[in-house]
């Protein structure tokens, strides 16, 4: 037979204090309510000896908090996602919460499955890389004082807690390096045209092409298509244009597709064109050439989005959202560097 698992009532009655005194002094609210230090420190050495753990279904009925939080994200396995998670999980593990990670696809129906699935669950908040139209799901969210952040990307027309990078700046960043670099023609591949993130990123780099009157040619990819259909379609665009010297790649993995077909179709080519991908990756450090990238601050966008969702969940009243943008970092490797400038 089991042994009984001991309840905050049996501390109680063990030690001759009230259900409400363990209560506050295992929830660090004994000086709060003016808990001497002697009970204070026979509870805490009692729940040591006993080893009590806490039963955290009945705490977040008394307390209404999980101290669960919701991380949703396109794809944690892609390396992007994945460096982000781990610093949100960090730094809600320091705060004494536990972070649910999955992956949403970018599908509307997914992340609505999955969002009333944790809400089941009396999950405190979400952190989400939202997919095209989950507004009315998000909306739904605030109406019922459940913080959500937005991460990576955001809806125009819509007031949501967002943190991300500022991806028109960061385009252009790319082009002015590659034009320092002697770089005159220069190709853009991108997908998604539909999510903000991209969008900026194609502006940033029509602006920049059109500042400096430059020579340009874009490949938009389907979102849908496989890996080895975008790699045709990449294969076929730098053979149509075998004029271009660059390459700015908008996200980490089409950079990845990029590589293979350049390795596959062409691979002099690729010690010959100047490559830029956004999103850093460990690969791009060692492989031949290292690829310059427009390095995410990761560490900063996690400490923005819990700054916001910790501030939200301590509130007993509507927060206005708030909207971060940060910068990137121009991580300069031999992608970059290789073209003659005599």
């Amino acid at each position: 037979m089991k042994n009984k698992k001991i309840s905050i009532k049996d501390i109680a009655s063990e030690l001759g204090v009230s259900v409400t005194t363990v209560s506050f002094v295992l929830n660090n609210k004994a000086e709060e309510k003016r808990i001497s230090k002697e009970v204070t420190k026979k509870v805490l050495a009692y729940v040591e000896k006993v080893n009590y753990k806490p039963n955290s279904l009945a705490q977040s009925l008394r307390t209404g908090k999980s101290k669960v939080l919701v991380c949703m994200l396109e794809d944690i396995s892609n390396d992007f996602f994945a460096k982000l998670a781990r610093h949100i999980e960090d730094i809600a593990y320091q705060k004494g919460y536990k972070i649910l990670f999955c992956s949403n696809d970018n599908d509307d129906e997914k992340s609505i499955e999955l969002i009333d699935l944790f809400l089941e669950r009396q999950v405190d908040g979400f952190l989400l890389t939202p997919s095209p139209n989950l507004q009315p799901k998000i909306l739904e969210l605030e109406k019922r004082n459940i913080p959500v952040v937005l991460l990576d990307r955001f809806f125009e027309k819509e007031n949501f807690n967002y943190v991300g990078i500022d991806n028109e700046e960061a385009s252009k960043l790319g082009v002015e390096h590659l034009l320092e670099n002697n770089y005159k023609k220069i190709g853009f591949i991108s997908i998604d045209m539909n999510q903000t993130q991209m969008s900026a990123r194609l502006l940033g780099f029509d602006e920049a092409i059109n500042k400096h009157q430059l020579y340009a040619q874009k490949l938009i990819l389907k979102a849908k298509d496989s890996s080895e259909e975008k790699i045709n379609q990449i294969k076929l665009f730098l053979n149509d244009h075998s004029d271009l010297d660059s390459i700015l790649f908008s996200t980490n993995y089409l950079t990845f597709l990029g590589l293979k077909a350049l390795k596959e179709n062409d691979p002099k080519r690729l010690n010959e064109l100047g490559i830029i991908s956004f999103d850093d990756n460990s690969f791009f450090e060692i492989c031949k050439p290292s690829i310059t990238t427009l390095k995410q601050p990761l560490d900063k966008i996690a400490k923005e989005a819990m700054r916001i969702m910790f501030k939200n969940l301590d509130s007993n009243s509507t927060v206005n959202a708030e909207m971060i943008n940060l910068k990137t970092e121009l991580k300069l490797r031999e992608s970059t560097q290789l073209i003659n400038n005599n």
